[in-house]
């Protein structure tokens, strides 16, 4: 069975946001996460939610509070704390 983090969260700007989300990907690989979807919600398309495949939920809750998740997001205008989810499949 599948393991999965979803986030949901308000950005300044998708355009400027993307290219900065799209340079973190390394660090996302290495927490053990593969991208499934990046969805802009279809009333605001800055308000974003992210589907990964998790290999270990513990792992993902750990980058999830990481100082390094917590920069990036400053860095690419996310706005407030985004939602986050683990889900078991």
């Amino acid at each position: 069975m599948a393991n999965y983090m979803i986030t949901r969260a308000h950005v300044q700007d998708y355009s400027e946001w993307k290219t900065g989300y799209d340079a973190h990907e390394p660090s996302r690989a290495a927490a053990g996460l593969t991208e499934k979807h990046v969805l802009q919600d279809a009333d605001d398309p800055n308000v974003v939610t992210l589907i990964f495949e998790a290999e270990d939920l513990k792992r993902a809750e750990e980058f999830s509070k990481s100082d390094d998740l917590r920069e990036a997001m400053q860095k690419t205008g996310v706005l407030g704390k985004p939602d986050m989810y683990f889900l078991k499949g």
